[in-house]
Parts: structure tokens; C-alpha cells; sequence
């Protein structure tokens, strides 16, 4: 059975004088699923979020959240969203649990059961009543996402969540974003500037660049027929020929060749090799990453 989309973006425009930033940007979201939002420093990926939670209006286009238009009904749309753009705005001198408390009066039929639900569901319950300033820069991520989860949305989205993490705590992030999508059911939007992490945390991705989406599939299909197998060989130059005669080479600065990854092939290719009297020294497969077809995608724009 099909997943309810609940975020749809349509033909998503902005100008701003006579720049057009956003061109068009067209995406869904389902509930359950995670969904990267990856862009080059300049693409627009934070415009396209401030419009997604409201903070500017678009030019043209639409934002459908649950089925509420954002331009239509405002409140509609944003009760099923929850958000942390940027940085979590917290009150350090306060403790954890007065700070959700702040966030929720603003909520309507948002009380004290709520704020424990949240508070268990990010693991802040030992630490919920000790002031912010004492937290951790994880602590302070979690707490953020306890108030954006306050209103029981069923869109999150998260802008550079592990950012400033330690490994630990990035991994940590990570696994509290699949529990909120795989046993909470919420669709989240992640945005982030670490790669691998996108690679392992999300189901699909989309990269922008100078505001338009260039692709938008999952990270399976992304990378899918983009293993390589990597050799080193003696003589190098007689391993060049003999290996391009047999398949389409592709030869690196530091000397090893790459081919495409063959399992049937492999084994043969090896042995005209050998016959050919090439000594192959170390041939081993080079797992496809998302950063290679990032770079590959926006001309060697750095991300943002």
C-alpha cells in the first residue's frame, strides 16, 4: 500500500529583484520516510526551507502540507509541521522542562502530558529539569526537536541537525531520526552539509543547484551500477593496454585504474592479464558514495 504524501511542493518559484533564486522546484514527501535535501553553497536550499516553514512567501507555487495549501490556510498547514531551523532557540537560564513549557502555552491543547511524552521520546528525562546552559550540544539538538515534536506534527524538518556533533553524537542523531520515521511515522526533511551522513540516514535525496533540483531518487538508485573495481598493475603501462582493450578504463593521478565492476568479467579480465605477463598487484571494488555523484552532478561545487 502506497504512503500518504505528506509534504507536496510544486513548481516552487523566487524572485528576489530580478533574480530568480527557487526555479520550480517540484518534491513530495511520505510519511515514514527521510528525505535528504542536499545543495552547493549559493543553490538555495536554506531559501527553499524558510518558505517551507513560512518564514517567506514564495513567488509562485505551492506548499501542501497534509493537504492544507500554506497560502490558503496558514495555521492549517503549519499545525502538522514541526521545525528547527538553523539553530534550536532555547533559553539557557532556564531549565529544560520550562523551556518546553514556554513553547507549549503558545499551542493550543499542548499540556504537561505532551511535555513528558516528548521529553521521554528524545531521552531527556533524567537531565528534563536541569538548566539548558548545563547541556551538552547534543542535549541542546534533542531538546530542540522536543519542541518542534510538541505540537505532534506530522512533518519534520531539520536543518543541519548534526551540525557541531562529535562522531558519536552525529551517529547518535541519526539513529533518533529513523526511530521518529520508521515507529513515529513522521516524514522529515533533513538538510546537511555531510554527505556520508545523508548516504546512511536517508530513504531518498534531492540535490539542488542554482536553485533548480538536478535529480530526486532514492540513495539505492542513486548509486545504483556505480561500483568500480580498482587496479594496480606491473608493468603499469602494458596493464593500461591490455585492460582497455578488454573494457572502458578510467586512469587516476595516483596511477591505479578503475573499471566498471564486473562479477562475471572480473575473474577473466584478470587472467588475460596474468597471461599478458602484468603482475596485478592489488585489485579490490570501490563501493559507490553519494559524494562522488554529488560532485560529479554540480560540477565540483562545494557543499554548503
Amino acid at each position: 500500500m502506497e504512503k500518504k504524501i505528506t509534504l507536496a511542493v510544486k513548481d516552487l518559484r523566487k524572485v528576489i529583484g530580478r533574480r530568480e533564486i527557487i526555479k520550480g522546484l517540484t518534491f513530495e514527501l511520505r510519511e515514514g520516510e527521510v528525505f535528504g535535501f542536499l545543495g552547493p553553497n549559493g543553490a538555495g536550499k536554506t531559501t527553499t526551507i524558510r518558505m517551507l516553514v513560512g518564514l517567506i512567501k514564495p513567488t509562485s507555487g505551492s506548499i501542501q502540507i497534509c493537504g492544507s495549501n500554506i497560502a490558503a490556510d496558514f495555521q492549517g498547514a503549519l499545525k502538522n509541521l514541526g521545525c528547527i531551523v538553523e539553530n534550536p532557540e532555547l533559553y539557557p537560564y532556564l531549565s529544560g522542562y520550562n523551556n518546553l513549557l514556554h513553547f507549549a502555552r503558545m499551542l493550543d491543547g499542548v499540556g504537561e502530558d505532551r511535555i513528558k511524552e516528548v521529553t521521554e521520546l528524545v531521552g531527556l528525562s533524567e537531565r528534563i529539569h536541569d538548566k539548558v546552559k548545563t547541556y551538552s550540544l547534543g542535549m541542546r539538538q534533542r531538546l530542540g526537536i522536543a519542541q518542534a515534536l510538541l505540537g505532534n506534527p506530522k512533518v519534520l524538518i531539520l536543518d543541519e541537525p548534526t551540525n557541531g556533533l562529535d562522531p558519536a553524537g552525529i551517529r547518535e542523531m541519526r539513529e533518533f531520526i529513523r526511530y521518529l520515521a520508521e515507529h513515529e511515522g513522521l516524514s522529515v526533511l533533513v538538510s546537511s552539509h555531510l554527505l556520508s551522513e545523508i548516504q546512511l540516514l536517508c530513504d531518498r535525496v534531492a540535490i539542488i543547484a542554482k536553485g533548480a533540483i538536478i535529480r530526486t531518487d532514492t540513495v539505492h538508485k542513486l548509486l545504483a551500477n556505480r561500483e568500480k573495481m580498482v587496479w594496480r598493475m606491473e608493468p603499469a603501462m602494458k596493464g593500461k593496454e591490455v585492460l582497455g582493450a578488454l573494457t572502458a578504463i578510467e586512469v587516476k593521478e595516483n596511477g591505479a585504474v578503475w573499471t566498471e565492476f564486473n562479477e562475471q568479467m572480473t575473474p577473466q579480465w584478470n587472467k588475460q592479464l596474468v597471461d599478458a605477463g602484468v603482475s596485478v598487484l592489488e585489485m579490490h571494488r570501490k563501493m559507490p558514495v553519494l559524494e562522488d555523484l554529488f560532485l560529479e552532478l554540480t560540477g565540483g561545487e562545494t557543499i554548503e
